[in-house]
């Protein structure tokens, strides 16, 4: 009686094309991104079509963003949040700690997989940066901004978002660290950083190198940091209202040191010296600095050239006065790196380390 053999192979073929259909359904389920807006150039609207420079940022709501780009309902489930509404040079400490511990609650949530933030581009790379030493999950993060509004001819907001919520859906990008996805290529939080006033090429890496490209719906890393980020750092901001004030003194030729005095008298706890050179020290400007020091106040030696390591004990002897050099971290990076360790320490030597580790 062949009927109840047949009947059972057919009972088996039905569960396995069941089983092979979930599993199919399974792996086409798209991510969940949520997308938390702060405002900026991406918000933007100009007068006319053509209006590149001039605009006003900071104009245009999460939502009518999300809607202006249909494509992202094909790469990831996306909520939009709006945190803030702001031109990123008004980018705040406190905008930074709501930031964090906004990106930290909802990646403790097994169901979000990864966050875009939409950012002015003035201060992204800063904002970056603060949420690489901050964020503790290894879930992607990705910052997003653009160079030119919305309403403009050739605006690079929506490909520049479709980009940055393609790459926080991916796998490919867990465990990166926090990213910066703009002109269809992929940055490292600590090292990219703005070099153009107006361009949409604007973000670079210039020496250490980006980390890969967006094409073709898919991401393709080459590059990764060595530096501890994220979930691996030692920094928690849960408990913080606010961060410990540092400042940032320039250098230049026939420099005084009156800016300095200033920023120590109003209450600086730390100081970056953006030097010139590999950092020099300028002589008006280092007795300040020794003062300073020898008040409490921590001193990072930085440069304004923008690449390249700043030796310890280079061009000042660091040992002696117990300064910190920066390593690669540019001025306006070192700072955010000095506020978080001033929260943990003032030993110099930790902190030290610190500049060393991250």
């Amino acid at each position: 009686m062949p009927y109840p053999q047949t009947a059972r192979w057919y009972t088996a073929l039905l569960i396995c094309a069941m089983l092979l259909s979930s599993y199919a359904g399974a792996a086409d389920k798209l991510a969940h991104v949520t997308i938390l807006a702060t405002g900026g150039t991406i918000a933007g609207s100009g007068a006319t079509s053509t209006t590149t420079v001039g605009y006003t940022a900071a104009t245009v709501g999460v939502d009518s963003l999300i809607a202006a780009v249909p494509e992202l309902a094909k790469v990831a489930d996306v909520k939009g949040e709006q945190v803030f509404q702001i031109a990123s040079e008004n980018m705040s400490n406190e905008h930074w700690l709501k930031l964090a511990k906004r990106v930290n609650t909802l990646l403790a949530d097994p169901a979000v997989d990864g966050i875009v933030i939409t950012h002015g581009t003035d201060t992204l790379e800063e904002t970056a940066y603060f949420l690489d030493l901050t964020v503790k999950s290894h879930k992607p993060v990705v910052l997003v901004g653009a160079m030119r509004p919305g309403t403009a001819l050739s605006a690079d907001g929506p490909i520049n978002l479709y980009n940055a919520v393609l790459l926080a859906a991916s796998k490919e990008a867990v465990g990166k660290g926090v990213l910066v996805a703009m002109n269809d290529q992929i940055h490292a939080a600590r090292d990219v950083t703005k070099t153009n006033t107006s361009t949409p090429d604007s973000f670079k890496t210039p020496e250490l190198g980006m980390l890969g490209y967006i094409q073709g719906n898919k991401p393709y890393f080459y590059h990764v940091s060595a530096r501890k980020h994220t979930a691996d750092t030692e920094f928690d901001v849960s408990k913080l209202d606010a961060l410990p004030q540092v400042d940032i003194v320039y250098g230049y030729a026939n420099v005084s040191p009156v800016a300095l005095n200033a920023l120590v008298a109003a209450g600086a706890k730390g100081i970056i010296h953006a030097g010139v050179g590999d950092g020099s020290l300028a002589t008006p400007v280092k007795a300040g600095l020794i003062a300073a020091r020898k008040q409490g106040v921590l001193i990072v030696r930085s440069s304004r050239v923008g690449q390249g390591i700043v030796a310890r004990n280079g061009e000042a002897n660091d040992d002696e006065l117990d300064f910190v050099a920066s390593d690669t971290l540019n001025p306006q990076k070192a700072r955010i790196l000095l506020m978080l360790a001033l929260t943990k320490t003032s030993d110099s030597k930790q902190i030290q380390r610190m500049f060393y580790t991250y």
